[in-house]
């Protein structure tokens, strides 16, 4: 029967080898799964941060047109007040 004992023995080892490989399997799965949603992740991150440099870049222009529209403004109130001085002292 030691013919018996060594089949046994190699359908153990068998065994063993063929959990062994579907553990790397799952763990090889695993990790393609984590790497996808960290590509997705990161390509989500990229598209946010193009959002905000875009809506920045509109604030930048309306804080810009609002400070030049403001001067415009201060220039015609000057000009109103020495109108008015100008009729007062008259």
């Amino acid at each position: 029967m030691p013919t018996g004992n060594s089949v046994d023995a190699a359908l153990g080892a068998l065994r063993q080898a063929i959990a062994g490989l579907e553990s790397a399997v799952d763990g090889r799965i695993e990790a393609q799964r984590e790497n996808s949603e960290v590509e997705g992740e990161v390509r989500r991150v990229h598209a946010d941060r193009s959002r905000l440099a875009q809506e920045l870049d509109q604030s930048e222009f309306r804080a810009n047109r609002l400070e030049e529209v403001n001067r415009e403004v201060s220039r015609r109130l000057v000009t109103a007040m020495e109108t008015i001085r100008a009729v007062l002292d008259n």
